[in-house]
């Protein structure tokens, strides 16, 4: 039987570089990237993370914008990133995503405590910014 639940399928990031978001990705945030070979042979528009089993980031160029005519007015979400993802992780993940944005020298936040999100109260949460300005939160729940 097939599993018919709403589902978050994927987030699309604008992105100066894709190669470079996508190497972010994967080593300061330990998510797999997809399709880069095709993207660098130009046979993919774009590449993309896989954030689980579900779910993926899509690393769009910007100079991709000029082609977004999907709705009126889709060009000029260019550059205009939404206010924040948010990451739900289990705490030992969370805790090991810290310390490799630290590594790398990636500011974060200082922690938060018992936010509210999809699942309730955060025990912890932190934010922090990719190379091209878009802002996560990472949390965990218990």
């Amino acid at each position: 039987m097939t599993d018919n639940a709403t589902r978050l399928d994927h987030v699309v990031l604008w992105v100066r570089d894709p190669v470079s978001a996508a190497d972010f990705y994967e080593k300061a945030v330990g998510l797999e990237p997809l399709r880069l070979p095709e993207f660098a042979a130009g046979k993919a528009s774009f590449p993309s993370v896989r954030l689980n089993a579900e779910t993926i980031f899509d690393l769009m160029p910007l100079t991709m914008a000029e082609h977004m005519s999907m709705v009126p007015g889709a060009a000029e979400s260019a550059g205009h990133p939404v206010n924040h993802v948010c990451l739900s992780l289990r705490e030992g993940d969370f805790d090991a995503l810290r310390t490799r944005l630290e590594e790398r020298s990636v500011p974060v936040s200082d922690f938060s405590y018992d936010s509210f999100g999809a699942r309730g109260p955060a025990k912890r949460s932190f934010y922090f910014r990719d190379p091209d300005g878009n802002v996560f939160e990472a949390r965990h729940y218990e």
